[in-house]
């Protein structure tokens, strides 16, 4: 869920709000496909999950 993002003082924001071009478009697609590509080939950790013995109780 997003929050509300507190404004620092000494620095304003501006939003751009105009449609994209067909060429910032097809950028931006590229790039989202290129680090998809870059994050499905890179080998995953192993899983760091071990089971913990159970305590024998009393």
């Amino acid at each position: 869920m997003m929050g509300i993002i507190k404004e620092p003082l000494e620095i304003d924001f501006e939003v751009d709000n105009r449609p994209l071009t067909k060429e910032e478009e097809q950028m931006i697609s590229d790039f989202i496909r290129l680090k998809k590509e870059q994050q499905s080939q890179k080998p995953k950790p192993p899983s760091s999950k071990r089971s913990k013995p159970k305590k024998q109780g009393a």
